[in-house]
């Protein structure tokens, strides 16, 4: 399903379980034709919006829960995790409404959570929030310590998602298997390794000051992670190796070498270190930094992500001397921006529903939503420090544009919509209540231990009309298709089902809007943090 062509204009796109035109006039009347079915019809509460989405991270916990959990409808789970091949593999997170722990995506959860916190920790904190983001960071590099027990071994998955479909039960109950899969010398996975790798690198910039220990012992394992991967290279869903299991689920289609530009981007912010650089800079052409002309951000193509990274080191004087490629990096990461504010030229812009959200595919399109979000945001942010302007192919854009739109995706989000529903559960009034999500939909194991079967949960639960006893507060789920429709129904995955990668992006980008609610208004409202939720 990926569509290559052109390399001046090709769109590398991801396939599987997770993905598993306004003519020019004026830039202004431009955006607001595209933006005017999305325009504020009511005010948001960042603040609240930012603290259900990290519960959501709680909700998703596997291992042995701690003291202070919020989510109290969660219990213990995966303890045994590992055991079969002698090594530790508990805790991480489950993706999504299952309970197999891919770490591809887990991996990017903790890359996005983390680049949140470092472009935002002043506004995270301002809301109290800073020390559930920190806690939903380490949740991942814990285990990703854990997952890494030799420098050219990294355990990649427990469970796999054939076995897992067939039950429907709580973490709590599991019966299915949880055999573990790991990349090594015989087994490469070049993707995997790098975005594990820019994850602990990113983490590593987020402890730098507050634990430094642990700061190092991140960056120790980043290094590790690139070297392994760029040594032994190869994708870790080659159907050849033992983790071929992976290819429904979470196959990378765009192939590994975004991953290896993005974690050496990653390691160049954490280290400074000239070589990381140059990596990025010496394989820009070949690894397709500089060619790919992308419309999608996510857990399996980076291109976009690297590209914006790779263009803010421009305004840097002592890049001054590899400007050149890194305009390069700029174009693209530019390209991206345009196609998400409809103003490339030639029809080469992401669709857009007639209620004005961004539109990929009817695959849980809202991931791509959310990383377009924070995207903008983070350019947005840059341009304005900088005072800079977007130039696209249809005009000019400046730094409060950029932001307007962004902010449209997200009011989408909380319920300014053709549905006036909010696509992120537990936020206001009217929200998905049958989320495709095995823990949510059966009664809490805090209140009725009773085992719970492998199909049992099929026939008591699963088909159950109505609304999920838990509330999986925080979850963005997959969102309305390509018409606005939206059909809230446990059985329709495509829809319903919720991933950490869709959360992740919005935790920052709620933090900014949050801020600017307040210099804009003088206001505290919504400031408090959530407490618990049954």
């Amino acid at each position: 399903m990926a569509m290559w062509g052109n390399q001046n204009a090709r769109t590398p796109t991801s396939s599987g379980r997770h993905r598993r035109h306004c003519h020019f006039v004026s830039l202004n009347l431009c955006l607001l034709a595209a933006t005017a079915s999305i325009v504020m019809a009511k005010s948001f509460d960042y603040a609240d919006a930012l603290s259900k989405s990290l519960l959501y991270f709680e909700a998703q916990r596997s291992g042995r829960l701690p003291y202070n959990q919020r989510v109290t409808w969660r219990d213990h789970s995966g303890l045994t995790d590992g055991l079969e091949q002698e090594v530790d593999l508990v805790g991480g997170y489950y993706d999504a409404g299952d309970h197999v722990k891919f770490g591809l995506p887990m991996a990017f959860t903790v890359t996005m959570l983390s680049w949140g916190v470092i472009e935002f920790w002043d506004e995270i904190e301002s809301v109290g929030e800073l020390d559930h983001a920190l806690e939903a960071i380490k949740w991942g590099t814990d285990y990703f310590i854990k997952a890494h027990t030799s420098p050219n071994v990294l355990w990649a998955e427990v469970g796999d998602g054939d076995t897992d479909h067939y039950c429907w039960q709580r973490p709590e109950d599991m019966t299915t298997s949880r055999q573990a899969y790991k990349i090594d010398e015989n087994n490469p996975g070049s993707d995997l390794a790098g975005e594990t790798a820019a994850a602990m690198a990113a983490a590593s910039i987020v402890f730098r000051k507050i634990n430094p220990h642990y700061s190092c012992l991140l960056l120790h394992h980043a290094q590790q992670l690139f070297e392994f991967g760029d040594k032994y290279r190869g994708r870790y869903d080659d159907e050849s190796s033992m983790l071929g299991v992976v290819k429904s689920y979470y196959g990378s289609v765009s192939g590994y070498k975004d991953e290896l530009l993005w974690a050496a981007l990653w390691l160049y912010k954490a280290t400074d270190t000239q070589r990381y650089l140059n990596y990025a800079l010496d394989n820009a052409h070949d690894f397709g930094g500089t060619g790919w002309s992308v419309t999608e951000f996510s857990w399996d193509v980076k291109f976009s992500g690297l590209q914006l990274l790779a263009s803010k080191l421009l305004t840097e004087e002592k890049h001054k001397a590899q400007a050149q490629v890194l305009e390069q990096y700029k174009s693209k990461a530019e390209y991206y921006l345009c196609s998400c504010l409809d103003m490339n030229a030639n029809g080469s812009n992401i669709h857009r529903t007639p209620g004005g959200l961004l539109y990929i595919r009817q695959w849980n399109n809202m991931q791509y939503v959310s990383s377009a979000a924070f995207l903008l945001t983070v350019y947005s942010d840059h341009l304005e420090k900088t005072n800079q302007t977007l130039h696209c192919p249809k005009g000019p854009v400046s730094h409060k544009q950029i932001l307007r739109f962004a902010k449209s995706q997200v009011h989408y989000i909380l319920g300014s919509n053709p549905r006036k529903m909010s696509y992120l559960v537990g936020y206001g009034p009217n929200y998905p209540k049958r989320v495709h999500h095995r823990g949510a939909s059966i009664v809490s194991y805090r209140e009725n231990k009773a085992f719970i079967g492998c199909t049992q949960g099929y026939d008591i639960w699963y088909g159950r009309p109505e609304p999920n006893p838990n509330v999986v507060v925080g979850a963005l789920v997959g969102g309305p298709d390509s018409e606005d429709r939206f059909r809230d129904d446990r059985g329709n995955y495509m829809q319903t089902e919720a991933c950490t990668y869709n959360t992740a992006p919005l935790v920052g980008v709620f933090a900014k809007l949050n801020q600017l609610e307040l210099i804009k208004y003088g206001s505290t409202r919504g400031s408090d943090s959530v407490a618990y939720y049954k």
